[in-house]
């Protein structure tokens, strides 16, 4: 299974409720998450951008972009971002892969002209 980075704002709104009745929210992400055939691996509260952050592993990018659509749709978050991760084997796979694409840069097309 693929990995994303899941990052999320609160509204105002949410952020209130949250105040007056603090709540662990993970179950409410974690069952529509496997039911895309997903599992939360872990969940954070973040400083900054965005008021929380999670690792979780999808079958494929859909399933990532219909939890994504699903947390935004809901209401209660203002910013949900989805980045997809590599592991450190997947990177080098891409990294080689790259190497042999054929792919030539502006910058390196003048270099040889000249």
């Amino acid at each position: 299974m693929a990995h994303f980075l899941l990052q999320a704002s609160y509204t105002p709104e949410a952020l209130q409720v949250m105040l007056q009745k603090p709540q662990d929210r993970t179950a409410a992400v974690q069952a529509p998450i496997q039911a895309l055939g997903g599992k939360l691996d872990q969940v954070f509260l973040s400083f900054g951008d965005y008021d929380v952050v999670a690792i979780i592993e999808m079958p494929d990018s859909v399933a990532a972009a219909a939890i994504a659509l699903a947390i935004s749709a809901g209401g209660a978050c203002k910013n949900v971002k989805t980045t997809p991760l590599l592991t450190t084997a997947e990177a080098m796979e891409a990294a080689r892969k790259a190497a042999t694409s054929g792919y030539r840069s502006l910058v390196a097309s003048a270099k040889a002209a000249s």
